[in-house]
């Protein structure tokens, strides 16, 4: 489903009154339904230290939907539903035509629980990045590299109900790219956690 057909689905859900569309984990528990806001431009060759800076207003705590603009250093960027055609999100084919070096991406995605639990997060990404779950930083990298899977990882403790996902990446040179995937603390498929990108 490509990007512009998936954020028409979510917009008439929510017109309707309809309960927000909800998409599965992988079957190896990987994210595949992003809210992405991408590109952003960053000082060129700086990403450890562009990491800890905000290229958005309380990007920690941000609850964006499809379509919601910003006006980020004088050039509108637009949150765009994405569904990713691999495990990871590829900014640079998906959204970097205009500008794929030297830029910053946020992808979020709302964790809907059955029940609360604690889960494992696992993350990689290519290069720096910084993840918050419900507004608190539970992961970061800070230094180049290339993409691999389960690079770092914690466990988190989610809510019954809507829990925030808010991933940054910033890519330096080359590829640029971020994976995140939901799994129970011993690796295995974690049960009662869907995606939904509409938040509550």
């Amino acid at each position: 489903m490509n990007a512009h057909l998936l954020a028409a689905w979510i917009g008439m859900a929510v017109m309707s009154g309809q309960p927000p569309a909800t998409f599965a984990l992988d079957a190896d528990g990987f994210i595949r339904n992003w809210l992405v806001l991408a590109p952003i431009a960053v000082q060129e060759d700086s990403g450890a230290t562009e990491i800890d800076k905000e290229q958005i207003d309380g990007e920690a705590a941000v609850k964006p939907k499809a379509g919601d603009a910003l006006n980020v250093g004088g050039k509108v960027v637009t949150w765009t539903a994405h569904q990713t055609s691999d495990y990871f999100i590829d900014f640079r084919q998906a959204f970097g035509a205009e500008r794929g070096e030297d830029a910053a991406g946020y992808a979020v995605a709302y964790l809907i629980a059955d029940e609360p639990a604690t889960v494992k997060l696992s993350v990689g990404s290519n290069d720096q990045f910084k993840l918050w779950v419900n507004g608190k930083q539970t992961l970061k990298f800070a230094e180049g590299r290339t993409l691999e899977k389960d690079t770092e990882f914690t466990d988190v403790a989610l809510a019954k109900g809507q829990n925030v996902l808010v991933f940054k990446v910033i890519n330096e040179k080359n590829n640029w790219q971020g994976c995140a995937r939901i799994t129970t603390k011993d690796g295995k498929p974690a049960k009662g956690v869907r995606v939904s990108l509409t938040p509550q």
